[in-house]
């Protein structure tokens, strides 16, 4: 007897481990929790394989997890309307239907498995969700054409500088509650982890602030908004995250036309303090800049590495794109199949993966974390050089860019860096008590923590 008692109290032991196991395990999980130690790869699904499909992009996660990426963020999956599309493809930003999956993808099926063993590999799935505007055949503007802003002559109003699409009318309660709807049927059907909100300001504050809790009756997600709270603080209250894009204009012409560097530092200043509320998404390409702009070693010459690894290890969130790690040298096209072109060697991987790990394990380097200190440091070339430290109890991150397009000899001269230091690329020690001197090349960087 007293041994079935003692059997039955172990086995009581156990299901109160493993409830309280699967407890924490849930909170970790939980989007405010895994958000301060995230990166986000952009996925462009038609031209990452020559197939473009969710069966032959699958195959890449392993080496992707392997690099270090954390979430990966889908361009929009739906179908693509026929109607003034453009090209012979068309764009993935003009939807012909909320809750449809793109054949050229392949099925609802093959995206549920696909998110399935992405979670099974620990990454988190955002989708591309285009709220402000649809294609020309949208299933709504048959069904609800009252969906849609309308011009004097009553047909549907274009969006500004793209022919291709027709903005949605906001005031229309219906409809709100439609894409609500639609949203909700994605996070339902495929379990996705969030939402990347395309041009999120040129949809009204109010309606993120109705879907948002709505939404999110079904399960906590993560939120990207494509604005810069710069422009729109209001936006703030509701993303978790935003793009810098006045940090990521403002950095091309630095380069480009030899602007000084205290105006990129002094446009630093005003993204923190805006504090740690919401957090700002740091990139060197995507979509957009790579296909319209030009590819980041185009837009940032020899600083392209340090400028990445600015976006790595600032206050915020690592954005990536597909093919940085081969690197990508070309400017994908937008409307037609213009695939990656893959050479099975990977040469910026190994810099990405130092990067993204130690963003990911040490805590210096969370994002939106009020325990997080960032301090831009003095140095003898500061119009030359970047250089930053940021700590958080014990842990410190710091981080020295050579921004300039010459060589630079300097020193840094400020209190904040003391004691000894580990080089996270060549491992090596450095006691900055002994000194505080660097020689750099262009295009130098370093990053030591401790």
């Amino acid at each position: 007897m007293k041994k079935l008692i003692l059997i039955a109290v172990m086995g009581l032991g156990l299901v109160s481990c493993t409830t309280t196991q699967k407890a924490t395990k849930d909170m970790t999980d939980l989007p405010k929790n895994w958000k301060h130690t995230t990166n986000i790869y952009e996925v462009n699904l038609r031209q990452y394989t020559k197939e473009g499909t969710f069966k032959a992009f699958e195959k890449e996660m392993p080496r992707l997890k392997s690099m270090g990426v954390k979430t990966l963020w889908f361009m929009p999956l739906t179908p693509i309307a026929q109607l003034n599309k453009k090209g012979s493809l068309g764009s993935q930003y003009a939807a012909s239907d909320y809750t449809s999956v793109s054949p050229e993808f392949g099925t609802l099926e093959d995206f549920r498995h696909l998110v399935n063993e992405a979670h099974r590999l620990g990454f988190k799935i955002i989708l591309d969700w285009v709220a402000n505007h649809t294609g020309w055949d949208h299933i709504w503007t048959k069904t609800h054409p009252e969906f849609y802003l309308k011009d004097p002559d009553g047909s549907f109003h274009r969006a500004s500088g793209m022919d291709d699409i027709i903005e949605l009318d906001y005031k229309n309660r219906e409809m709100r509650l439609a894409m609500i709807d639609a949203m909700k049927y994605w996070v339902k059907e495929t379990n996705i982890d969030g939402f990347r909100c395309d041009l999120a300001s040129w949809v009204e504050v109010d309606f993120w602030e109705q879907a948002r809790p709505e939404v999110e009756k079904l399960k906590p997600l993560f939120w990207l908004g494509e604005y810069d709270e710069l422009e729109n603080p209001d936006y703030g209250k509701v993303f978790d995250a935003s793009y810098s894009w006045k940090w990521m204009h403002k950095s091309a012409d630095y380069y480009k036309n030899n602007e000084p560097l205290h105006e990129l530092t002094d446009l630093l200043k005003q993204y923190s303090a805006i504090g740690d509320n919401s957090m700002r998404a740091w990139f060197t390409t995507n979509h957009d800049e790579n296909s319209w702009n030009g590819t980041e070693y185009e837009k940032y010459g020899v600083i392209t590495k340090p400028m990445a690894v600015f976006s790595a290890t600032w206050n915020g969130v690592p954005l990536l794109y597909s093919g940085q790690e081969l690197p990508n040298m070309k400017r994908l096209e937008f409307f037609e199949k213009d695939p990656i072109e893959w050479n099975g060697t990977y040469q910026m991987a190994g810099f990405y993966k130092t990067l993204l790990d130690l963003k990911s394990s040490n805590p210096a380097l969370r994002g939106g974390d009020p325990n997080v200190a960032t301090y831009l440091l003095n140095t003898t070339a500061s119009d030359k050089i970047l250089a930053y430290i940021r700590k958080n109890g014990k842990n410190e991150v710091l981080v020295v860019l050579n921004m300039s397009k010459e060589p630079v000899d300097f020193t840094i001269e400020d209190s904040q860096v003391t004691g000894s230091f580990k080089n996270v690329f060549d491992k090596t020690g450095r006691n900055f008590d002994e000194g505080k001197a660097f020689s750099f090349k262009p295009g130098d960087y370093a990053v030591f923590e401790k």
